[in-house]
């Protein structure tokens, strides 16, 4: 398991205990950690603002306070906002973890698949 990944379980888990949906604090930690490796990444990005504001919204709708005026964040909105940060960022390989985890976060939110077998098909076919 990613060290990510293991970080997020963590704060699941306290949320539980809390009684915090524990995908907020994946998401917030998420976005925190990618906040952080953006701000030490020194190389010019031409859409840097446009990450830096997508990363503060997603930072503000995770707030408990924002949550409990508001509600949880929209999957769809989480993922426009994940959609401009990586457009932003590109192809940067230095941030590609920590862009990975804040796209792990953010699927947390999309409603769970659907399994649809086709007309006469079985699961075992």
């Amino acid at each position: 398991m990613a060290a990510g990944k293991c970080e997020a379980v963590s704060s699941a888990d306290t949320a539980a205990d809390s009684g915090t949906d524990p995908r907020l604090p994946a998401l917030h930690d998420a976005v925190a950690q990618l906040r952080q490796e953006l701000d030490g990444y020194a190389a010019p990005l031409a859409d840097r603002r446009v990450a830096e504001r997508e990363l503060a919204v997603l930072d503000m709708i995770t707030r408990p306070e924002v949550v409990a005026r508001a509600g949880l964040p929209d999957a769809t909105a989480l993922r426009r906002a994940l959609l401009l940060v990586v457009a932003a960022i590109g192809s940067v390989s230095a941030l590609a973890p920590d862009v990975r985890r804040l796209r792990e976060a953010v699927d947390l939110f999309a409603a769970p698949p659907t399994v649809r077998i086709p007309a006469g098909r079985t699961e075992r076919n």
